[in-house]
């Protein structure tokens, strides 16, 4: 088992780190500054040393970085720069956005480089740790390198999905896509229904959503319902009407995505394409409206 540095103690590294503590590992250091940082830390990980990022860099032979996206670029640069990168070490990020390649100052320090992202959502806390197993994790890493992210995963329970190196950024825009912005539609669906004098939107939409989600990733666009498949132009009008004057900025969100919905109905064969036209009209000139 490896001696583990995580560089980043948020929501992923720290749910990460005592994950694979869990699984045998030992987590060396730890390197976390903001209360939120130093909170997960004595929680998840009670006992592990809290050091600046180099000195975490130095005690690992696995250094896990799991800072925010934009950052990633400047730490690992500060981390070769300074020395506490050493050949033989295995370097690994946790972004879904940036592949091997942003590690390109450790590697040329003699590091072995990958990234490893887990396709999932973390609060932060030990509820995180019941949803590693099956989660799958975005890879990038040559060759060589595979069978230590193998490894990794495994020990977090998660199966390892290879990303190429130019193919990251739509990878995580398809799971930012659709994770973060499912969010944002049922945040607003559950404002319009407490809108509506519903006492409970949660559980009015719980079975509604989780049906729609599970036909949805089993059928595709078969799976599509609702006005806007079957033609019902009338209804779609009294919904743009009714938005327009509750929420505007849940009518923006309901006209892109009726416009996608249009086009998938279109191309899947359910929506008639004359019924489509007129729908697509109704969507326009409320998208004008909107914006005088």
């Amino acid at each position: 088992m490896a001696h583990i540095g995580v560089i980043g103690a948020g929501r992923v590294g720290a749910v990460l780190a005592a994950a694979l503590r869990t699984a045998g590992h030992t987590i060396a250091a730890v390197g976390g500054e903001s209360d939120a940082s130093r909170t997960r830390i004595e929680t998840l990980l009670p006992g592990v040393p809290v050091r600046k990022p180099t000195d975490v860099a130095k005690a690992a032979d696995i250094l896990l970085l799991t800072v925010p996206d934009d950052v990633l670029s400047n730490v690992v640069t500060m981390l070769a720069a300074s020395g506490a990168i050493r050949s033989g070490q295995y370097v690994v990020h946790t972004s879904g956005r940036h592949g091997a390649g942003v590690l390109a100052p450790a590697a040329r320090r003699g590091a072995q480089v990958a990234a490893m992202h887990p396709a999932m959502t973390f609060t932060g806390t030990d509820l995180d740790l019941t949803h590693l197993p099956g989660t799958v994790f975005g890879c990038t890493a040559a060759t060589d390198v595979r069978p230590t992210v193998e490894s990794l995963v495994a020990d977090l329970g998660g199966r390892t999905n290879w990303v190429d190196e130019d193919q990251r950024v739509l990878y995580h825009a398809a799971l930012a896509h659709g994770a973060n912005h499912l969010v944002t539609l049922v945040s607003q669906s559950m404002d319009l229904l407490r809108a509506s004098g519903a006492a409970d939107p949660a559980s009015t939409l719980r079975p509604l959503l989780q049906a729609a989600l599970d036909n949805s990733l089993k059928y595709g666009d078969a799976a599509l319902t609702g006005p806007i498949v079957r033609g019902d132009v009338d209804t779609v009008r009294a919904h743009l009407a009714t938005l327009a004057d509750t929420s505007p900025e849940a009518l923006a969100s309901y006209l892109a995505m009726g416009r996608a919905t249009a086009s998938h109905a279109v191309l899947d064969g359910r929506l008639q394409l004359d019924r489509a036209r007129v729908i697509v009209a109704l969507l326009d000139d409320a998208l004008v409206q909107a914006r005088s």
